[in-house]
């Protein structure tokens, strides 16, 4: 967001990114990308923005592939590339081709981490690449009577050595290649690579950029969140999906399951996904978790501050009646929140009279970013969950600007006699709010 636009918006924008920034400081990401991204010349832009987070104190470990030039090297040396069930099988010659095309690949991208023209976002930008033979691997061998010759898979990562490139400030830069015990080198593919590594530095996230979007449903909707049940569900439907989904969410689940916290799905052909993906609530891709990220809970006094920020834009339009730190903190126990991926998104109150059987439904708040997510809907369900739990047979709430949305969800308008002898007292008639009441 250019600060030419507005300084305000500018200084919201800012401010809605801190957490971001403070939370993600000192966390191990793996990021993986495959060679496209440098043959389509669009990598310069990628470079600043990883040395964006590296200047932010994230440890970065970035995995690259070299398929577009691997196969430019085995056309040029009349060498057909042959796949068997989608694993490139790699004789003697090929190796050759593919260590030549993954070095070459390996110095235009260490070259481009070092970049810190004047003009460039990350001017003047001290970025320290570290490579070595971080990866053990093994031959892939047979399979189905088709020997795979140097092609391999991840045996082991080297953990303690590449914690110590990173604890030196430095960002790791991985290639698709696997060294044995004996002294052979192995064509690995990038996707396990980055896997192996996330799953082995219990990386905070994995991020594989691709050709889509992210994971998509049956209408073409992007999926935004995806749990590793959800996920497989993808990964069962009779429609065909695309290559990139097929290669990378079966990655994802991996991941996941072995307690990497997050993996994201993005598109390498967005500027910034990177960032974008990274830095907003939103996200621009498809995010993979061991499970839901949406948990609704009781309040504790650590949450007056989260409660206060969603309720206080509602007091100002005068939506909500105006309620005091100390007002709050006396009746948090009242409250439930809803937080998404930790962050506190909505809430609501709940006041029983139980001597009417009524409960008053109150400060039913959700993030302006969150409003279409059908969280209002969840915490509703959930209070009156609570209130038939307490025995009580209906719930009442005042409303000055919401009318509909209660409407349509089965709350009929009432006058204020309808409401509890208690609350009757305290009603407020120079605000005039509407009263609708619903059966529990």
């Amino acid at each position: 967001m250019p600060i030419t636009t507005a300084p305000a918006d500018f200084v919201a924008w800012f401010r809605s990114v801190a957490p971001y920034i403070n939370a993600f400081r000192g966390r191990t990401f793996v990021i993986a990308f495959g060679g496209e991204v440098v043959a389509d010349g669009k990598f310069v832009e990628l470079t600043h923005d990883f040395n964006l987070l590296a200047a932010l104190g994230i440890r970065l470990v970035l995995v690259h592939g070299a398929r577009p030039q691997i196969e430019q090297h085995l056309a040029k040396n009349n060498l057909g590339g042959t796949y068997h069930q989608g694993i490139r099988m790699t004789d003697a010659e090929s190796m050759q081709c593919v260590k030549e095309a993954v070095g070459r690949v390996r110095v235009e991208i260490e070259a481009l981490l070092s970049m810190g023209l004047a003009n460039s976002p990350m001017a003047n930008a001290d970025i320290r690449v570290a490579g070595g033979n971080f990866i053990t691997a093994q031959p892939i061998g047979i399979i189905n009577g088709v020997d795979l010759m140097h092609t391999g898979s991840v045996r082991k990562v080297d953990v303690a050595a590449l914690n110590d490139r990173m604890d030196f400030g430095e960002v790791v830069l991985l290639s698709p290649l696997g060294y044995s015990p004996t002294g052979e080198v192995f064509n690995v593919t990038l996707e396990d690579i980055a896997t192996a590594t996330a799953i082995a530095l219990d990386a905070d996230k994995l991020m594989f950029l691709m050709d889509t979007d992210g994971v998509q449903d049956k209408k073409g909707k992007l999926l935004k969140d995806l749990t590793i049940a959800e996920a497989q569900t993808v990964l069962s439907w009779k429609r065909k999906l695309p290559d990139d989904v097929l290669l990378f969410l079966p990655c994802a689940i991996r991941a996941c399951e072995a307690g990497v916290a997050r993996t994201h799905l993005i598109s390498r052909h967005t500027d910034g996904a990177v960032l974008q993906e990274l830095f907003s609530d939103e996200g621009i891709g498809t995010m993979v978790v061991e499970s839901t990220l949406n948990t609704l809970r009781a309040t504790t006094i650590e949450d007056v501050g989260g409660i206060l920020h969603l309720l206080r834009p509602l007091e100002a339009e005068g939506i909500l009646v105006r309620r005091s730190r100390e007002l709050l903190e006396r009746e948090i126990a009242r409250f439930v929140v809803l937080e998404h991926d930790h962050r506190i998104v909505g809430c609501a109150a709940l006041y029983p009279f139980p001597d009417e059987a009524a409960a008053e439904l109150a400060c039913l708040a959700v993030d302006a970013q969150c409003r279409d997510r059908g969280y209002g809907q969840v915490i509703l369900d959930h209070m009156i969950s609570i209130a038939k739990a307490q025995g009580l047979k209906k719930l009442f709430v005042l409303t000055t600007r919401t009318a509909h949305w209660f409407i349509e969800r089965g709350f009929n308008e009432a006058d204020v006699s309808a409401l509890p002898t208690q609350k009757k007292s305290l009603y407020n008639y120079h605000r005039k709010s509407k009263v609708f009441v619903r059966k529990i």
